[in-house]
């Protein structure tokens, strides 16, 4: 039974052995015998899969049905896991050793294990692989995103925050569908993906590392010669002392101070915020991978849906481009949430015979998700000082993870009732857009570069006597924040 429905089953048959001395004894079904009391067994001798869409998938070649049907949604969760892991692993690293080593290690790792997935004789190895493959992609990603927000200045920030990481992501998720139309084997779809790691190599030159954390700790001089280089790219005379003396002696003193975890859960303020970006980030992760996961479960041609799925994403980066740069985050962060709950909510709550109605329900829930996506990445990385900025959004990205991991089974629901992921992910959507006014707004703030400045920007009330504290006032602050 599928939905109320009595269909036939793919995975057991009568047991051909009954059915045969039946046969051979002329005996009648539904006459002489009930074919409902003949027992079943399993389909011992494999199963035949259509090539109409597909030429092979992972699915086809390790006969992941009926018992094994579990494994395809176990296999995107160990994908999963590896992202939690890697974001992990690589914040650390990030925040000890530097954005652009870490950044370029979780390059090398991605690229290496797409290649090798290539060649996996087994589903097992598959996975083994794909951990990594995990580990890899997102860490790199928010490395990117971490070292891009520190690197330029606010107004800049917000346009590469949406334009220049998510606008990028999309156009190569637009691709992935056009490529694969061509290339229906899953092992000849993973040569462009491993090929185009290759894009990374000229990066190693033409990124540098982030001058906030260099300062952080405690190397001026590599910093101001980044700054100056900058300064000059964009014909712009460099001051000749960039950082004060004053500056320079505070960086110095803390420099060999080590931010882990631990500084995040000694800090009421700093844990409290955490979790709630955490929750907030569960969301919007259980919502976005859920409804990409659901692509090809849509009515029509799932190349097709696939690509309108990444082209609803163009406009909607485009929505919070705009929303970041004059809208307040708490504003930004509902709206966006709001809307895409509400519009997954009706798409199998709306009674409708039509098939292109919850198609377009879902591609607007889509919408108002990844636009919702650009926004928590902004707002968190806003939230954060530096010197624990890649750790905090580390935390998150790992607790997001914990949505990534069940979005598979969420989707798996839809099985026994298609209703119910749809009501799952809208619901929590919803939630979120609640959630995210408990959050400190940080629209027109300076970014953090210390514990005690988060402190500042996070709990307005003690603001005079955080300044009275660190001596630094919150125009010297926002001086510091326009050089940097």
């Amino acid at each position: 039974m599928v939905d109320g429905i009595s269909k036939s089953s793919s995975c057991s048959r009568l047991n051909l052995d009954i059915v045969r001395n039946y046969s051979q004894n002329n005996i009648i079904p539904n006459v002489d015998v009930n074919v409902s009391e003949i027992p079943l067994e399993k389909c011992l001798d494999g199963w035949t899969y259509s090539n109409e869409i597909y030429q092979s998938t992972i699915v086809t070649e390790w006969d992941l049905v009926c018992d094994n049907k579990y494994k395809l949604p176990l296999s995107t969760s160990i994908n999963y896991i590896g992202v939690l892991v890697g974001a992990c692993i690589s914040s650390q690293l990030s925040d000890r050793y530097g954005r652009r080593p870490a950044l370029f290690l979780m390059m090398i790792l991605q690229t290496v294990a797409i290649t090798a997935q290539i060649f996996s004789p087994n589903w097992e190895i598959f996975c083994f692989l794909f951990f990594f493959v995990g580990a890899g992609e997102f860490s790199n990603y928010i490395i990117a995103f971490v070292l891009g927000t520190e690197i330029l200045s606010p107004k800049s920030r917000v346009i590469f925050c949406s334009m220049g990481v998510f606008m990028s992501s999309a156009m190569g998720y637009l691709a992935m569908p056009a490529v694969a139309y061509f290339l229906r084997d899953w092992r000849m779809l993973l040569i462009p993906m491993a090929a185009s790691g290759l894009i990374y190599v000229p990066i190693w030159w033409l990124v540098p590392e982030s001058p906030r954390w260099l300062l952080s700790r405690g190397r001026v001089e590599e910093a101001e010669a980044i700054l100056i280089g900058a300064a000059k790219s964009n014909n712009v005379e460099p001051p000749k002392a960039i950082f004060t003396q004053a500056e320079i002696d505070d960086t110095m003193s803390r420099k060999d101070k080590q931010y882990n975890f631990s500084v995040i859960v000694s800090s009421c303020n700093m844990f409290s915020i955490t979790v709630l970006c955490s929750m907030l980030w569960i969301v919007v992760t259980i919502g976005y991978y859920g409804l990409v996961l659901n692509t090809s479960n849509l009515n029509g041609d799932p190349f097709l849906n696939c690509f309108l799925s990444g082209l609803v994403q163009l406009p909607a980066y485009i929505i919070a481009l705009l929303l970041l740069q004059y809208c307040s985050r708490h504003l930004c962060q509902s709206s966006t949430l709001f809307f895409g709950g509400v519009m997954i909510l009706c798409v199998h709550i709306i009674p409708t015979d039509s098939e292109i109605v919850p198609v377009l329900l879902e591609i607007l829930g889509r919408f108002g998700i990844t636009s919702a996506f650009c926004v928590v990445y902004t707002f968190s990385s806003e939230l954060f000082p530096t010197v624990i900025r890649s750790t905090a959004m580390g935390c998150c990205s790992m607790a997001a993870r914990i949505g990534t991991i069940i979005s598979p089974f969420i989707i798996y629901l839809g099985q026994y009732n298609k209703s119910l992921p749809y009501i799952l992910m809208g619901g929590f959507a919803l939630c979120g857009a609640l959630l995210c006014f408990l959050l400190p707004e940080t629209f027109g703030k300076p970014l953090p570069e210390t514990m005690e400045q988060m402190q500042l920007i996070c709990r307005g009330r003690r603001k005079k006597a955080k300044e009275d504290e660190n001596g630094e006032s919150a125009t010297d602050y926002q001086n510091k924040e326009s050089r940097l």
